[in-house]
């Protein structure tokens, strides 16, 4: 069942993160698009108040799952994970922090822009 899960968090995380970063693009998905990334907003800042900044529900329950799979050193950043996982490399913790960062908030003033303009029409 865990491994199942394993997969299923990579797998579900990594869809939601692209459409993050792109969902905006299409017109149908913009609103959606706005939502996901208001809320990853907030778990990032206001859940981060208690659990520490850019913290995310979703990364918390797969490390649970990966732990119990007998993995124990897993990072900070869920982000970094994924570039490690699919790279095969220890890619530095701080570069993929701000990559993120700076992608991220690039997509919320893209979806805000975007969402704008519909919202106009």
């Amino acid at each position: 069942m865990y491994q199942f899960l394993d997969l299923f968090f990579i797998t579900f995380h990594s869809l939601l993160i692209l459409f993050n970063l792109f969902g905006w693009i299409w017109e149908k998905t913009r609103k959606w698009n706005l939502l996901t990334l208001s809320a990853t907003a907030f778990s990032w800042i206001i859940l981060g108040i208690w659990y520490g900044f850019g913290y995310c529900p979703c990364t918390h329950w797969h490390w649970l799952v990966r732990r119990e799979l007998g993995y124990y050193d897993m990072p900070n950043s869920y982000i970094k994970f994924l570039v490690d996982l699919l790279t095969g490399w220890d890619v530095n913790a701080v570069l993929v922090d701000w990559a993120t960062g700076i992608l991220f908030g690039a997509a919320f003033i893209i979806s805000i822009y975007t969402n704008f303009k519909s919202w106009k029409k």
